[in-house]
C-alpha cells in the first residue's frame, strides 16, 4: 500500500484542540501527524476518527454483515460492537461463525461478542443452546471481543450457576461483560454491576441512567429504528462524557441509508453538547472500553479517520479504513462478496389454516392486551373487554384491538395467541420472522384469514416479512437464518420501504411498524409479551 497525506483541520479528541494538520499514511498506519498552525492554509474540512456504534445486531439491518458494511462507511461508521445473538438463537455457534467469516470479507471493523443468553429464556421456543462451556470457548477466539448483553439480571441476581459462569469466563479472559437490565435500579442495580457488568443500553429515564452511572456503569444512548432513547439521555453527556457511548442496537435498511452515528452527533451539538464530549462518546469511549483495534488519529494507529464538511451536519465525504479510501462523495467502495458464502438457516413449519388462529370464547369478562409504544420496546398491559362473534375472540379494530399471533418456526406446535392496541390496522395483517429473541413468527391482524396469509408467506420463503392488504400481497424474503437478505443492501432498503409503507397504508400510525413487531416476543423487556409459548409478565417472569 503507498504511502499518501491528508491535510485538514484534525480534531484532536484527546488533547480537546483543533488545528490545521497533515497527516502522513504509510502501510495502513498513521506514520506522522504534522501540526500546520504556523502556516497560512485554508483549509475547510474537519479530519475525525471514525464512528463506532457501541452495540448493534446486525441482524436487525435484514442485511449480511458485508452489505451493512457497504452501508455503514459512506456514514462514517468504520467498526461496530456487533451482538450475533439473534442468529445464534436460531442456528447456534454456525450462525456466529457465518457472521465473522462474512464480515471478514469486508474492510470493515466488525468486534464481534459472545451471545450470553441462547437461549434468552425458557419461556420460549429458539433454534439452539450455547452453554457456558461454548460461550467460554467462542470468549478464547480472537475475534470474539467480549460478553454479549447478559438479559438475564435475574440469572445474576440470584446466582444462576450458568450465568455466572459465563461472567466469570469474561472476566477471566479479561474481555469485558455486556449488561441489559431495564429498569433495574438501587440495590439490585448495584448489585448487577458488581458482578461485573461494565454497560447497558436499556435505559429509558436519565434517573435510571444516573443510577447505574453512580455505581460505575458505563452507558449507552440508544436510537434506533424501534427503541429510541436519544431525548431522555442525552443531556448526560455533558457531565459524563468518558462514561457515555452511542449505539443503535437494532437498526433497519432503510434507515441506515439515510444515516447512523453521525446523526446523533448532529443532534447532539444542536443540543449545545460539547462537540469534544459528542466525540469522545461517538469515537474513543468505545475503542477504549472493549481494548479495539481501531485507530484514534494518534501516531502509530491504524489509519481510521473520516473527512466530514462541517462539526454541525456532520456529512462525511471520505472514509478510510486502514489506509483504504473505503467511501467517498456517498458512494460505497465495498463490493459485494455475498455470493460466495451459503447461507445458514433453521426453519421447520409448515403452512397453516385460519382455523389455527381461532380464540375461542371461555366467558372472559377481560383480557390482558398488550398495549405497544412507538418508540419503545417496553409495552403496557392494560385490561380491556373482549369483542365476542360465535362464541370467539375477534379483533376489535373500532377500539384498535388486534389479534397477535407467534408461529413455531422449529416445529409444527399449537400457535400461540393473544391481543394487543395501537397496531391501527383497519384491514389486512403483517407477519414477521424477525422476532427477538428466538425468531419464531410473530404476526398482526384485523381477521384470521389475513394473519395466516401473511404467516404462510413468510414460511414459503423459509423466512421473511410480509404484508397482506386489499392491494395485494407484499413478501422481503430473508434467506439466511430468517433474518438476513442476500441481496445488494441498498435494494433491500428499498424492498423494505415499499413494504413499510403498506404496512403504515393498513392504517398503522406506528414509525416503524415491523421494527414494533418484532419486539413483541421480546420477553425480556417488560411489561407484557407473547411468546410461542403463551402470554408472559416480563415483570414476574411468569406466563399469564
Amino acid at each position: 500500500m503507498k504511502s499518501f497525506s491528508v491535510k485538514g483541520n484534525l480534531v484532536n479528541i484527546e488533547e480537546r484542540k483543533i488545528y490545521p494538520a497533515e497527516i502522513i499514511v504509510e502501510g495502513g498506519k498513521i506514520r506522522s501527524i504534522t501540526n500546520l498552525e504556523q502556516q497560512t492554509l485554508n483549509l475547510e474540512h474537519y479530519i475525525l476518527p471514525g464512528f463506532v456504534d457501541a452495540h448493534i445486531h446486525i441482524e436487525s439491518s435484514m442485511l449480511v454483515p458485508s452489505e451493512f458494511a457497504r452501508l455503514a462507511v459512506v456514514h462514517g461508521t468504520v467498526a461496530t460492537l456487533s451482538d450475533p445473538h439473534e442468529i445464534a438463537n436460531v442456528c447456534g455457534i454456525e450462525g456466529v461463525e457465518f457472521m465473522i467469516e462474512n464480515g471478514k470479507s469486508v474492510p470493515f471493523k466488525f468486534n464481534f461478542g459472545a451471545p450470553s443468553c441462547v437461549p434468552a429464556t425458557t419461556f420460549e421456543t429458539a433454534g439452539a443452546v450455547l452453554d457456558s462451556k461454548a460461550v467460554e470457548d467462542l470468549l478464547r477466539r480472537d475475534e470474539i471481543k467480549y460478553l454479549s448483553e447478559m438479559m438475564n439480571f435475574p440469572g445474576v441476581l440470584h446466582g444462576d450457576e450458568e450465568v455466572m459462569k459465563k461472567i466469570e469466563a469474561a472476566h477471566r479472559l479479561n474481555k469485558p461483560v455486556d449488561g441489559h437490565a431495564p429498569g433495574l435500579r438501587g440495590d439490585a442495580a448495584k448489585q448487577y454491576i458488581n458482578a461485573g457488568i461494565s454497560t447497558d443500553h436499556e435505559c429509558f429515564t436519565k434517573e435510571e441512567a444516573l443510577d447505574k452511572l453512580q455505581h460505575g456503569m458505563k452507558i449507552l444512548i440508544r436510537e434506533g429504528s424501534a427503541a429510541k432513547n436519544f431525548e431522555a439521555l442525552i443531556d448526560l453527556l455533558h457531565d459524563y462524557p468518558k462514561e457515555i457511548m452511542f449505539c443503535s442496537d437494532d437498526k433497519h435498511p432503510d434507515s441506515l441509508v439515510l444515516g447512523h452515528i453521525n446523526q446523533l452527533c448532529a443532534r447532539a451539538v444542536a443540543k449545545g453538547i460539547d462537540i469534544f464530549n459528542v466525540l469522545q462518546a461517538a469515537c474513543v469511549n468505545p475503542v477504549k472500553h472493549y481494548k479495539l483495534d481501531v485507530g484514534l488519529l494518534q501516531e502509530g494507529d491504524a489509519a481510521d479517520f473520516i473527512l466530514v464538511n462541517d462539526l454541525e451536519n456532520f456529512n462525511v465525504f471520505q472514509t478510510y479504513i486502514d489506509g483504504g479510501l473505503i467511501a467517498e462523495n456517498g458512494d460505497s467502495k465495498i463490493a459485494n462478496f455475498y455470493e460466495t458464502q451459503k447461507p445458514v438457516n433453521n426453519f421447520s413449519c409448515k403452512e397453516k389454516q385460519p382455523s389455527d388462529f381461532i380464540v375461542a370464547c371461555n366467558g372472559e369478562e377481560q383480557l390482558a392486551v398488550i398495549e405497544a409504544l412507538d418508540g419503545q420496546l417496553i409495552t403496557n398491559k392494560i385490561l380491556v373487554a373482549p369483542k365476542v362473534i360465535d362464541g370467539t375472540i375477534v379483533s376489535d379494530v373500532a377500539n384498535d384491538v388486534l389479534k397477535i399471533v407467534v408461529v413455531n418456526r422449529y416445529n409444527n406446535a399449537p400457535v400461540a395467541k393473544a391481543f394487543i392496541k395501537n397496531f391501527g390496522f383497519k384491514h389486512g395483517a403483517i407477519a414477521s420472522s424477525v422476532a427477538h429473541d428466538s425468531h419464531n413468527i410473530v404476526a398482526v391482524g384485523v381477521d384470521d384469514e389475513s394473519i395466516c396469509k401473511a404467516v404462510n408467506a413468510v414460511i414459503l420463503c423459509s423466512g421473511g416479512i410480509s404484508c397482506i392488504g386489499s392491494n395485494g400481497e407484499l413478501v422481503l424474503p430473508l434467506p439466511v437464518a430468517g433474518l438476513m437478505s442476500i441481496e445488494d443492501g441498498y435494494l433491500v432498503a428499498e424492498k423494505y420501504a415499499a413494504i413499510d409503507k403498506a404496512a403504515k397504508e393498513l392504517g398503522s400510525p406506528l414509525s416503524a411498524p415491523f421494527m414494533t413487531l418484532s419486539f413483541m416476543a421480546l420477553l425480556v423487556i417488560p411489561h407484557l409479551k407473547l411468546s410461542d409459548l403463551g402470554l408472559f409478565d416480563g415483570d414476574t417472569f411468569s406466563f399469564v
